[in-house]
C-alpha cells in the first residue's frame, strides 16, 4: 500500500496540486510556441491524451505575446517555461499563464525577484523551482565535486529562499537528473527539508523504449516512497506518447486509471496467429476509449480464456478458431483469422454499451 507523503496545496489553473489531489500527469509541447495553430493543436492532443498540465517554451517576446491566444483557447492549464528573462515572465502573467517555470536565483538582481513574485501574487501564479542536474551552478559543482543530489537539493533551497523572503509560497519543486539513482536520491532528500509540492520526473531518459523504462523504475520507485505531486515523462519522442506512458506508471502502481488496461500473453511456440499484430491493432482502436477496464488478448485457445480470466472481455486465437470471452468464460466463437479483429470490437463496443448503460 503507498502512503503518499502529504504536501502543501496549490493549484495551476483549476488544477489542485499536492494535498489530497492525485498526482498531476504533465508534459510539454515540441512546438514553436510563436506558431499558436500548431501550439494549440498539439495542446489540444496532449489533453485528449490525459494530459492535465501542459508547460511551453517561452524564449522571446514574440512566444509570450502568442500565449494570449494560446491560453484563451486551451482546455487545460498552461505553464510558462522562462529561463533567465524576468521580463519574459511578466509577459507571460500579463498573458494569463496559469504557472510559471523559473528559477529566481538566475534573473538578475533583487528588483527583478521583486518585480515577478508580486505580479504572480496578484495574479495567483504559482511557481516551479526547476533544478537540473546537467546545469547547476559552478560553485555548487565545485563544493560537491559535481552534480549530485546534495547539490541539487542545495540549488532548490536556495530558489526557494527567495520566494520565502518575499512570503510567498506558492512553490512547487523538481530536481531532474538523467541519473535515476541521483534524482530518487535527491527527491528523497528534499522532501525532509520542505513540503512543497514536487514535481518528479527522469529528465533527458532517452527515446521511447529507454527513456520509458528509465522513467517507469525512478518514477515508480518515488511514488513507492510517497513522493511526487505532478510527473512528467521525458522521451525522445511525440509528446502525446509521454502522457500514455505516464498514465500507465500510475495504473501499475495502483494509484490513478485512465481508459482500458491491455493484457497480452508473449508469443511461443504454439502461438498459431500473428498475436503480436493482433495486440498492436487492439490498442490502436482504443487508444481514444476513456473507460476503465480490463482487455486480454491471447494467443492460445486452450489456455487464454482460463490465464485471463480477471479480464472484462478478451480473445484468444488459434490457427482456425478464434473465441471471446468474458471473466474466463467463452461468449463467442470466430472462424478465420481476418474476423478476429473486427468481430471482437464489435464485442467490445457492445461491451461498452452494457457498462454504460446504454
Amino acid at each position: 500500500m503507498i502512503n503518499r507523503k502529504k504536501t502543501r496545496e496549490l493549484f495551476i489553473g483549476n488544477v489542485g496540486i499536492g494535498g489530497d489531489n492525485p498526482i498531476r500527469v504533465q508534459s510539454m509541447c515540441n512546438t514553436d510556441t510563436r506558431n499558436v495553430l500548431t501550439t494549440g493543436t498539439q495542446i489540444n492532443a496532449l489533453a485528449e491524451a490525459g494530459c492535465e498540465i501542459v508547460r511551453v517554451a517561452v524564449p522571446d517576446e514574440e512566444a509570450a505575446a502568442a500565449l494570449v491566444e494560446i491560453r484563451k483557447n486551451s482546455p487545460v492549464p498552461l505553464i510558462a517555461d522562462i529561463h533567465f528573462d524576468y521580463r519574459l515572465a511578466l509577459a507571460a502573467i500579463d498573458a494569463g499563464i496559469d504557472g510559471l517555470r523559473i528559477n529566481p536565483g538566475n534573473i538578475g538582481g533583487e528588483d527583478k525577484v521583486d518585480a515577478v513574485v508580486s505580479a504572480a501574487k496578484d495574479r495567483g501564479v504559482p511557481i516551479r523551482i526547476g533544478v537540473n542536474g546537467g546545469s547547476l551552478d559552478k560553485v555548487l559543482l565545485a563544493k560537491y565535486g559535481g552534480p549530485t543530489p546534495e547539490a541539487m537539493v542545495e540549488s532548490a533551497l536556495e530558489h526557494v529562499a527567495l520566494l520565502e523572503k518575499r512570503n510567498f509560497h506558492d512553490i512547487k519543486i523538481s530536481l531532474k537528473s538523467s541519473s535515476v539513482l541521483n534524482t530518487i536520491a535527491a527527491y528523497k532528500r528534499l522532501s525532509e527539508k520542505v513540503d512543497y509540492p514536487q514535481h518528479v520526473g527522469i529528465t533527458e531518459a532517452g527515446t521511447l523504449v529507454r527513456g520509458a523504462v528509465k522513467s517507469a523504475v525512478g518514477l515508480g520507485i518515488l511514488f513507492w516512497e510517497g513522493l511526487g505531486d505532478t510527473m512528467r515523462v521525458s522521451l525522445t519522442h511525440d509528446p502525446v506518447a509521454e502522457v500514455g506512458v505516464a498514465w500507465e506508471i500510475l495504473r501499475a502502481l495502483g494509484l490513478r486509471e485512465r481508459g482500458p488496461e491491455i493484457v497480452s500473453c508473449p508469443t511461443c511456440g504454439r502461438t498459431e496467429i500473428n498475436l503480436i499484430e493482433l495486440a498492436q491493432q487492439v490498442e490502436e482502436n482504443l487508444r481514444g476509449v476513456k473507460d476503465v477496464f480490463t482487455v486480454a488478448v491471447m494467443g492460445c485457445v486452450v489456455n487464454g480464456p482460463g490465464e485471463a480470466r480477471e479480464a472484462d472481455i478478451g480473445i484468444a486465437g488459434g490457427r482456425d478458431l478464434g473465441i471471446i470471452f468474458r471473466k474466463g468464460e467463452v461468449v463467442r466463437k470466430i472462424r478465420g483469422a481476418e474476423n478476429l479483429l473486427p468481430e471482437f470490437m464489435k464485442e467490445i463496443e457492445s461491451f461498452l454499451e452494457e457498462k454504460r448503460g446504454k
